[in-house]
């Protein structure tokens, strides 16, 4: 397995931040962790090996990033604007400072997948839908996408770029991302078993606002038997990944 780690000064968080890069070449893939995880979760969850296939044949390429969502969407002591706004200088370093290196590196000149689980769905869809002309597809699995128990109900101009279910529900029918959408791989999942109860209200938040869009996505739900689990996780990502490939 082709490994390449990553520590690098971040000017948009002041801080050290670390990334893993995964396989050789292929279809360039942003992973975000669950929520509390870090970059070296789909390693340590034997993710690596459930994607083997993909890996080795150069089909894909997986750039694995930290979050800070203890600090942002997981800390509910912090105050909701200074919260939104750490978070927004987190999406600025993924956008502005590992992509650009991401690109650098796998060198095909395609555009992203970007997929997690949890909260890793979350990011997978904001990010996608903030991005499309950066990002041309997502597998999101077992996510909420509007920010309303993030931030206790709190909204401002920042939450509201980065609420996907808010957002998308004011897009301008003739805005350029519409097409974009609509040309794109679009893939919501999300179980019917332990602990997936709220995060099915939120994937059909999200459906509704889609279909009243007009933009098309394969929203699926699995069975009462499929629990929030890494389990779980690897058998959809597996089913996912060959559509948008």
């Amino acid at each position: 397995m082709d490994k390449r780690y990553f520590r690098k000064y971040s000017n948009c968080l002041g801080r050290d931040m670390e990334f893993n890069v995964y396989g050789w070449s292929g279809k360039p893939v942003l992973v975000f962790p669950c929520q509390g995880g870090r970059f070296y979760d789909w390693e340590g969850f034997d993710m690596l090996e459930t994607l083997d296939d993909f890996l080795s044949t150069g089909q894909i390429q997986l750039f694995c990033v930290d979050t800070i969502d203890n600090e942002t969407l997981a800390n509910p002591s912090g105050n909701p604007y200074d919260r939104i706004r750490l978070h927004e200088a987190w999406y600025n370093y993924v956008m502005e400072e590992v992509l650009p290196h991401a690109r650098e590196i796998n060198g095909t000149g395609r555009k992203f997948l970007t997929t997690g689980f949890s909260m890793g769905a979350y990011h997978a869809a904001n990010f996608f839908f903030r991005r499309p002309d950066v990002f041309d597809s997502v597998i999101a699995l077992s996510g909420l996408y509007d920010t309303s128990s993030m931030y206790g109900g709190y909204m401002d101009e920042v939450v509201y770029r980065n609420d996907p279910c808010a957002s998308l529900s004011n897009l301008p029918s003739d805005h350029p991302y519409m097409e974009l959408f609509r040309e794109s791989r679009i893939i919501v999942c999300v179980g019917q078993g332990a602990w997936e109860e709220p995060l099915i209200e939120g994937t059909r938040r999200l459906e509704d606002v889609l279909r009243s869009k007009g933009i098309d996505a394969w929203i699926d739900y699995w069975g009462y038997d499929v629990n929030h689990d890494w389990p779980w996780w690897k058998k959809q990502i597996r089913y996912f990944l060959p559509y948008v490939l």
